[in-house]
């Protein structure tokens, strides 16, 4: 336990994460509310939008109405996911966005021919082409990703043997372009992870890379989420993406997808009952989050919006 950190940083990715997802129709104008929302809570980053084929992905056609829509708030980062030349450059065009680089690799095959339809061969070509295209726009490349880091629901159990594979071949890459790589991703892509999984992989690239920072990515398709979470704190690890109300999943993985991220209330509650800081108004997470479920029309399942914040209850009970 002497690991865990005294502060974590939350990558807030509702917007991006949840309108991918969504049936709706979720108009620009209520996507650009919760943004707007996110932004007053005290969270620093939001992924935003994404950039991605309309055809593939529907829920983001309007991407780029919704970053000229929302106001940017100082001291708060709103990025975009970009897979390819085209989403960078609409990216790069913006200057709202703070546009970083990521070599994004996936540890499981048949994920990635159903999600970018690649081998794992054809993907790391193209993440050179990726490279040259964010060196060409002066775009900071600090980060190794691996999707599916935990389990596939095409391939079954991934070893951490593959997924150290692919962050080697993620810093080969970098050390070619001559890159300074800070952060290794991990993401629980289709929610198969365990605490016991989280022991092992995130243990394992932590062993191998003990300078890099690493920042995980739930899933909690079995509810497992916050538990995870939990076993990653206890292996330092201080930087979590996650999306309030518990919103989103990944549309290209079957079996009933894999539902949200871990819920950003839910992670902030937990961390701030055991004494971790994370800068966010809880109370003010949860009244987005009940944002967030109206705007989808449909219940979500973070917990303690429901539940409530007993920092709040406590406070409510000794006033009585």
């Amino acid at each position: 336990m002497s690991d865990m950190p005294k502060f974590v940083h939350i990558n807030e990715e509702g917007p991006r994460e949840g309108f991918q997802i969504e049936k709706g129709p979720i108009s620009t104008t209520q996507k650009i509310e919760l943004i707007d929302a996110l932004s007053e809570t005290g969270i620093t980053h939001i992924q935003a939008v994404s950039f991605v084929n309309p055809k593939r992905v529907p829920g983001w056609a309007d991407a780029d109405e919704v970053v000229e829509g929302f106001t940017a708030k100082p001291g708060v980062k709103y990025t975009a996911l970009v897979l390819n030349d085209k989403g960078l450059e609409r990216a790069v065009a913006s200057d709202k966005l703070h546009v970083r680089g990521t070599i994004s690799l996936t540890a499981s095959e048949k994920f990635l021919m159903r999600n970018q339809r690649r081998t794992l061969a054809e993907n790391i070509e193209a993440q050179r082409g990726m490279i040259s295209l964010f060196k060409q726009h002066e775009v900071d490349v600090n980060r190794v990703s691996v999707m599916a880091a935990f389990g596939c629901n095409f391939e079954g159990n991934i070893a951490a043997s593959q997924v150290l594979d692919m962050v080697r071949s993620g810093m080969t890459l970098a050390n070619d372009s001559g890159l300074n790589i800070k952060e290794i991703g991990l993401a629980d892509t289709m929610g198969w992870a365990t605490p016991q999984d989280i022991y092992r992989t995130v243990g394992a690239v932590r062993d191998a890379y003990p300078d890099h920072e690493v920042v995980l990515h739930l899933h909690d398709t079995r509810g497992m989420a916050v538990a995870n979470a939990l076993a990653g704190l206890q292996l330092g690890v201080a930087k979590y993406d996650a999306t309030v109300g518990g919103l989103g999943g990944c549309p290209f993985a079957a079996n009933a997808g894999a539902s949200g991220n871990i819920c950003t209330e839910d992670l902030v509650f937990m961390l701030g009952e055991m004494g971790i800081e994370t800068g966010i108004d809880l109370d003010k997470l949860i009244e987005v989050a009940k944002l967030a479920e109206d705007i989808v029309g449909h219940p979500l399942p973070g917990s303690v919006k429901v539940g409530g914040n007993l920092r709040t209850l406590r406070e409510q009970v000794n006033a009585a």
